[in-house]
């Protein structure tokens, strides 16, 4: 095959690469789009429902203030997009495991599914420990702490802020057992060691929940506790796991094995003779 001749095969590869690409980024976006609309019919309904735990703390008679002209309207709407992309994460997940599954070997493969379900669980569950466990206790000492002459009145833009990452930091956390399997899985990480340090852990993990969330001691504290469960669990699960062996990749090599010979065999006719892959006459 000439030099012109590769070029123009890996220019055609590398072209239905990015239009494969264009259609992943398209349904992704079709999916976001088509949640989003109805959300944003109910966008007020939904910024209500966010805010509760926050109004059920607030002094009697305080409410939520707008401090620009636009806030009203923008912040629901702002957050029935954050809510139609959370809502979508698995349509996109699998998006993005569809474009890269091709280059994958079959062990890989089988593993995507069981993935792709616990991440989005654990992902969902991060939120919810959030939502219903977090927030009125984040809430409630915050309202409680508020020095005197001070009245208590959030605007809405920094609560949607607040709380966008706070769901974002739990959520991400939960995923720390998924974590823990696809190391042991990879040979990264051995858990029964990693068990032995757990003290170091401990500290790391606290480390880990001041930087995902606000500079307050209560909210890092309950992020950290549901990582420790989490890790626990995660350790325990890992133990039953074996570590990646050579067998998988051997059972891929085999078949390309296979299909090397059978494409020597065929070119070998030419020349009336047939050889190995080393090139050795066979018999």
């Amino acid at each position: 095959m000439s030099d012109t001749e590769q070029g123009d095969n890996a220019e055609g590869t590398l072209i239905t690469h990015l239009l494969e690409l264009r259609d992943r980024l398209l349904y992704s976006i079709i999916a976001i789009l088509v949640v989003f609309v109805p959300l944003a019919m109910f966008s007020e309904q939904l910024y209500q429902q966010l805010a509760a735990p926050l109004l059920a703390s607030l002094p009697e008679g305080n409410q939520m203030i707008v401090t620009h002209p636009l806030q009203a309207f923008l912040t629901p709407i702002k957050l029935a997009f954050f809510f139609a992309v959370v809502i979508t994460i698995p349509f996109i997940l699998y998006q993005i495991w569809a474009f890269v599954a091709p280059g994958l070997y079959r062990h890989e493969q089988r593993m995507v599914w069981p993935l792709l379900v616990s991440s989005s669980l654990l992902f969902y569950a991060g939120m919810a420990f959030a939502y219903f466990v977090v927030f009125p206790l984040v809430f409630g000492f915050l309202s409680q702490i508020t020095p005197e002459g001070v009245q208590f009145t959030p605007d809405i833009k920094a609560y949607q802020d607040f709380v966008f990452t706070l769901f974002f930091a739990f959520g991400v956390a939960f995923e720390l057992p998924v974590a823990l399997v696809l190391l042991t899985r990879a040979g990264v990480v051995n858990p029964h060691t990693l068990g032995k340090k757990r003290p170091y852990v401990v500290l790391w993990t606290f480390v880990l929940a001041m930087l995902l969330t606000p500079p307050d001691a209560l909210s890092q504290t309950l992020l950290a506790i549901p990582l420790l469960v989490l890790f626990e669990i995660g350790l325990l699960v890992s133990k039953r796991i074996k570590p990646r062996e050579n067998d998988d990749y051997e059972d891929d090599s085999v078949d390309m094995d296979a299909e090397l010979d059978s494409a020597l065999e065929e070119s070998a006719t030419f020349s009336g003779e047939k050889r190995d892959r080393k090139g050795n006459k066979k018999r």
